[in-house]
């Protein structure tokens, strides 16, 4: 029996088209990564019995970026971006196993694919994305035929989708393409533009708060909007002005209050000389009576912007936190597809039909009665674009079928992430000094940066792209090239948008308090809290980069043995982690084996005290690629904690001095650890204060373990909070700079020693 395998954008809709499909007779299984199910039916496709499989991705499966070497700050020309870096492209979520879970699990072996895949140019991207990871490992067609097709549907709903599977046609390639130009053109204007502005005023001014100072081709645009908003606002001066009201009663003591045919005036004399013509008047004469009918427009069909906007004025709702709703509302079958441009429904569609989805309904069912007995009139003529119909909803619901919206997180876009704008009342955005500044400062430079004609006009060459009437390199080529030569300019010019900044913020030197010793020129150097926190010493002129979202405190005034630096000591709180640095070193790695960013956790000199070599005790449980380390400065709560991940492994509390000796223990490999506990807290037998052995393996040690997971922001970090206890065992792998380690005697041993 031959398989099918049909692929959705999200693992909702899978589950909803599955049902639909199978008519509910279905298996669920989880898939591969844990977050995608895989839905199983049987059925058939192309006239044959087949096995039906349905599962998703979860957006996209790849990302572009730059290689490797391009995306070091340092080493790289932020204008060599636009011509020179080769990109690459890499899965978007490594932790998904996206590709292993389509390639090497579900795809392998099937014989055709079917692509459920939202239908939009991002969708029709994502179509190829899939179909690259599982050609490859598909059973070989006979003769030619096809094993690719793909489904179009505009909702949830059993007739859409049944007709999409009735209908399927082919992915648009040209639609794909235009969406890789419209990526490979904002990484490489993003990146350039953001990296020169991101060093050129970091190194420049210390209360920016913005770890960084980002540009887009669309997120800036969007920022010019807020503030040339702001600007009108804080522009505009109210002007006094008066308004003459007449309350007039008839004989049967009706009353009614006259509009004045002037409306108003700006010059109190003449208002109150009209105010006394009719103060002591007691009669007036009506004149003539006229009346007239105001008819209001029939509303256009409903689009995204349009959406958008009524969601803001009467629902208090930004635009995120809108757009969110109606895609949980789409992919559940509530409204057709949230992302359109129509205003304007096709001829033949059964808006009746449509209206008879909310009859049982129990808020509005009289008025759809009464609708559909009256007749409807159709909606006002509005435009085809020729994406998707206008958002429709699909069938009734119940604030108790739907959910409370007040549990969705609003989300924060980029403007207000880089701190450019504030979020006000849920949906109304401040810009802040720093976005002001930035939008003012393009606007000195080159208004065409900020503002959305430039994007527009690109937008129609990618439409060109998508729509077979250009090819992908030319027009890649052309536009690239518009901004490189702005990007020049731009650079050439910083000094207009520099002006601003001194207005606004403060120099670097003239910012932070004294913390550590350089160690060249042995001054103290200033500790700068704001975003990006980092230490700066005005009498070098030099700034050195931190670790983000933590505290920075003096480490005891020792120096590093290589550059004679005073340490500091990182701390992500007081259930977390903390590890000493040198500030040199943490910017300029001393040795080839380390990267920029690494703590003295991570250092591997030989002989000083605060490295890895000395304090590193056993290879991490859980990611691997780490080493638990020990942290001297957390006593009397004792820890170690991994190097790469959020693990953190508590033990001998209360004890009087913890040291990791340069012995290894004969089953794991681990560091033989030297503990000396307080007398009156002793663990030991007897009136015992001092032991040594390892960790996990010494039973004396095995219940003074408790292993934690820090809860920090890391980019590996798997979660945060959870805790398991009792005995375990180290890797079989020792950190570097250790003396040779056996081999593990026992195979189990070197197995991952998991805490039970």
């Amino acid at each position: 029996m031959k398989t099918v395998l049909m692929v959705a954008e999200k693992p909702s809709l899978a589950q909803s088209i599955a049902k639909i499909l199978s008519r509910g007779n279905f298996n669920s299984r989880k898939g591969l990564n844990g977050v995608c199910s895989v839905h199983e039916y049987t059925g058939t496709f192309l006239g044959q019995n087949v096995r039906f499989k349905v599962t998703s991705v979860c957006g996209h499966v790849m990302t572009l970026d730059f290689i490797g070497k391009y995306n070091n700050w340092d080493k790289v020309d932020p204008a060599e971006l636009f011509s020179k870096a080769p990109t690459e492209k890499k899965e978007a979520n490594p932790k998904l196993n996206m590709v292993k879970f389509l390639q090497q699990v579900e795809g392998r072996g099937i014989d055709y694919i079917v692509l459920w895949l939202d239908c939009d140019k991002e969708g029709e991207n994502i179509c190829f994305e899939v179909i690259d990871a599982i050609h490859p490992v598909m059973n070989i067609a006979r003769g030619n035929e096809r094993m690719i097709y793909r489904a179009k549907f505009s909702a949830i709903t059993d007739t859409d989708i049944n007709n999409a599977m009735n209908q399927l046609g082919e992915p648009n390639r040209n639609e794909a393409l235009s969406v890789d130009a419209r990526q490979e053109l904002d990484l490489r204007v993003g990146c350039a533009f953001t990296r020169f502005q991101t060093k050129y005023f970091q190194g420049k001014y210390g209360n920016l708060d913005s770890s960084l100072i980002s540009f887009g081709p669309c997120q800036t645009p969007t920022l010019g909007f807020c503030v040339e908003r702001h600007d009108k606002i804080q522009s505009f001066k109210p002007e006094a002005y008066w308004v003459l009201q007449a309350k007039i009663s008839n004989y049967s003591g009706d009353s009614m209050v006259l509009d004045w045919d002037r409306v108003r005036v700006f010059d109190r004399e003449v208002a109150q000389m009209y105010l006394n013509m009719t103060k002591f008047t007691t009669e007036t004469k009506v004149e003539s009576v006229s009346k007239k009918e105001k008819v209001k427009q029939r509303p256009q069909a409903l689009n995204t912007v349009e959406m958008l906007r009524v969601a803001s004025s009467a629902l208090g709702m930004g635009p995120q936190h809108a757009m969110q709703i109606a895609e949980k509302l789409y992919t559940q079958g509530y409204i057709s597809y949230p992302r359109t441009e129509t205003t304007q429904y096709p001829e033949n569609f059964d808006l009746k039909g449509t209206l008879r989805q909310q009859v049982n309904s129990p808020y509005w069912s009289e008025t759809v009665k009464a609708l559909l007995a009256e007749g409807i009139t159709r909606p006002r003529k509005g435009q085809d674009v020729g994406d998707h119909p206008p958002i429709t909803p699909m069938r009734s619901a119940t604030e108790a079928e739907l959910g409370t919206d007040a549990s969705i997180p609003v989300h924060i876009n980029n403007i207000c992430q880089r701190n450019y704008v504030t979020v006000e009342s849920g949906r109304r955005l401040k810009p802040t000094n720093l976005g002001i500044v930035l939008v003012h400062g393009y606007y000195k430079i080159d208004q065409e940066l900020v503002l959305p004609t430039i994007r527009s006009a690109v937008e129609k060459q990618l439409s060109l792209i998508a729509a077979g009437k250009a090819d992908f390199p030319p027009v890649l080529e052309h536009a690239l090239n518009i901004f490189k030569r702005k990007f020049h300019y731009f650079v050439d010019s910083i000094a207009g948008m520099d002006e601003l900044m001194e207005v606004s913020f403060s120099p670097i030197a003239e910012t932070g308090k004294p913390l550590s010793r350089c160690g060249r020129c042995h001054r103290f150097m200033k500790y700068i809290q704001a975003k990006p926190s980092r230490m700066h010493c005005s009498h070098c002129d030099d700034t050195y980069s931190l670790p983000q979202n933590g505290t920075i405190k003096l480490y005891k005034e020792l120096r590093c043995p290589l550059d004679e630096f005073e340490l500091v000591l990182w701390s992500s709180g007081s259930r977390g982690k903390s590890y000493p640095l040198c500030p040199y070193c943490y910017n300029h790695p001393p040795f080839r084996d380390m990267r920029k960013g690494m703590g003295c956790n991570e250092c591997t000199h030989p002989t000083c005290q605060h490295s890895l070599s000395l304090l590193g005790i056993v290879q991490c449980m859980e990611c691997e690629s780490g080493v638990l380390v020990f942290d001297p400065t957390s006593g009397p709560k004792w820890r170690m904690a991994c190097n790469k991940c959020n693990v953190v492994v508590h033990f001998f509390e209360n004890a009087h001095r913890v040291k990791v000796s340069s012995e290894t223990c004969d089953v794991c490999e681990a560091a033989i650890v030297d503990v000396d506990f307080n007398k009156a807290k002793s663990p030991l037998p007897g009136e015992a204060t001092q032991h040594s052995g390892c960790v996990f393996c010494d039973p004396v040690f095995q219940n003074l373990v408790e292993l934690q997971y820090a809860k920090m922001k890391h980019p590996m970090h798997r979660g945060g909070g959870g805790r398991r206890r009792g005995r375990g065992r180290g890797r079989g792998r020792r950190p570097p700079g250790r003396n040779n380690p056996k081999k593990p005697k026992d195979k189990m041993a070197a197995l991952a020693a998991y805490f039970v």
